[in-house]
């Protein structure tokens, strides 16, 4: 691999960001702070929102910048007229094709967001505010912030001139919180060669800090699946004034309890056993960190186990989870109730299925009367085991962090919430979360009242983020900024 060349001039501005006002930031930064508020401000919920909208207004970029209509491309699913996704091809030197020809680099990130109900909130969620050093709104973190990045650092190479030596392909998707047209499937199934790549970067990855001190940097190479079950109770039922035992609500009651002290066995793979191992390094708390050490050595020590478990975080990256996340029964209040039923959540880890999550919930709630099923039906695929980590990305990862951060570790990690990683992975496209952009656990409040991201973190992620792209399309000569 070619030295390593970091744009150091943006990476001095970015590490003073958090007083400094937008007038003083540099004409990238302002431009990306512009795509970023633009994204923030144009309604992308599900069913209220449009992400074609927003697809639009990038395409409209893009096209002013001077990339060929044919290069900038908006396909929406059939009947689906709000949830657009945008596809942008800059061409590399390797466009031509032939042997040596490098496949693309994809960027993938996703343009819908979560709702935010107005009135819990203190100010309009659809206004992005800078306050006390964060940006605010909805999709700050999750996921308008990558989003940004990626429009503002391609606008910016294509300004500049850049020529990869690879095609870099931008992915700007809908439905991936969970929608009924997740632009990522439709793509994989229906336009596959418009986004194949030899590998994409995604969201899912990122820094974790210890206050304002970095901690590491990670890598996502596999993601739990996500997978919604119904349990369900009937009952003749009858007048309230004349209880029975058997009652609909109690029975699933009964289940639920059940499976609200059960506790799926831990299950490491490829990923998560070097995550504890090399996390243990910078882990602040002695306990956990022995813990960390103590199970990656044997994944069976179930007193190490026990320990991690007590950090939410750590327990749901051992195993898989799932939770009671919706609850009705009942038609009146003077009659027993003729059905009860709950949704169950759960986040299976990827060695696992939903068959077997099925028969494990089955087994642990013990009631042929409690029936079982799928909330909707089943789509996810399962099988795609976790994408071990390029080379050429781990070692630009790895120098990038090292000059932007210092001495930290870079550690693949698994992701516990779901990202549209696991359909590119099933389609045989390798795909990494990493980001640059630094953050507190639990500290963005993703999908939360109050979402927001460090101002200096996000333009950390801005310059990690266009040097780290520029290095693995494989430029000729020094890369600058």
């Amino acid at each position: 691999m070619r030295r390593f060349i970091v744009p150091l001039a943006a990476l001095v501005a970015a590490s003073s960001l958090g007083a400094q006002s937008p007038a003083a930031l540099t004409p990238h930064q302002q431009l990306a702070r512009a795509v970023y508020q633009q994204l923030v401000e144009i309604n992308t919920v599900d069913s209220v929102g449009s992400v074609t909208n927003a697809a639009r207004a990038m395409a409209a970029r893009f096209r002013a910048a001077g990339f060929p209509a044919k290069d900038v491309q908006i396909l929406v699913p059939p009947g689906k007229p709000t949830k657009g996704n945008l596809i942008v091809r800059y061409h590399g030197r390797g466009s031509a094709g032939g042997a040596s020809a490098k496949k693309p680099l994809l960027l993938l990130a996703h343009l819908d967001v979560v709702a935010a109900k107005r009135a819990d909130w203190p100010r309009d969620p659809f206004v992005m505010r800078e306050e006390n050093g964060y940006f605010l709104g909805r999709g700050v973190a999750d996921d308008k912030a990558m989003a940004s990045i990626f429009v503002a650092n391609l606008l910016t190479m294509k300004r500049e001139g850049f020529v990869p030596d690879r095609d870099i392909i931008l992915a700007l998707t809908a439905d991936e919180e969970g929608g009924d047209a997740n632009g990522v499937e439709w793509l994989v199934t229906t336009h596959k060669p418009l986004i194949d790549a030899a590998y994409a970067l995604n969201e899912g990855g990122g820094g974790s800090l210890d206050g304002d001190r970095p901690l590491l940097n990670s890598i996502q190479a596999a993601e739990k699946v996500p997978v919604n079950f119904s349990l369900t109770t009937t009952n003749p039922g009858g007048h309230s004034s004349v209880p029975r035992p058997d009652n609909a609500i109690y029975e699933l009651a009964a289940g639920l309890t059940k499976l609200a002290q059960f506790q799926f066995p831990v299950a490491l793979n490829e990923v998560t056993r070097p995550f504890f191992e090399r996390t243990a390094s910078v882990e602040p708390r002695a306990e956990m960190a022995a813990a960390m050490r103590a199970l990656s050595a044997n994944p069976n020590d179930s007193s190490a186990a026990a320990t991690l478990s007590k950090d939410p975080r750590y327990a749901s990256m051992l195993r898989t989870s799932c939770v009671a996340t919706r609850l009705s029964g009942g038609h009146a209040y003077n009659a027993l109730p003729q059905t009860a039923s709950a949704n169950v959540n759960c986040r299976i880890v990827p060695t696992s299925s939903a068959e077997e999550v099925m028969a494990t919930l089955a087994r642990v709630v013990a009631d042929t009367g409690i029936k079982i099923g799928y909330t909707v039906p089943n789509t996810e695929k399962f099988g795609a085991a976790p994408s071990p980590i390029e080379p050429e990305l781990l070692a630009a990862t790895t120098a990038l962090t090292k000059q932007m951060w210092g001495d930290i570790p870079v550690i693949p990690t698994m992701s516990t919430g779901a990202t549209d990683g696991r359909f590119l992975r099933a389609a045989g496209i390798p795909t990494y979360g990493v980001s640059g952009i630094f953050s507190s656990p639990g500290e963005t409040n993703a999908h939360g009242r109050d979402e927001k991201l460090r101002v200096k973190s996000y333009y950390e992620g801005l310059a990690f983020l266009d040097a780290l792209v520029r290095q693995l399309a494989r430029a000729h000569g020094d890369v600058t900024s």
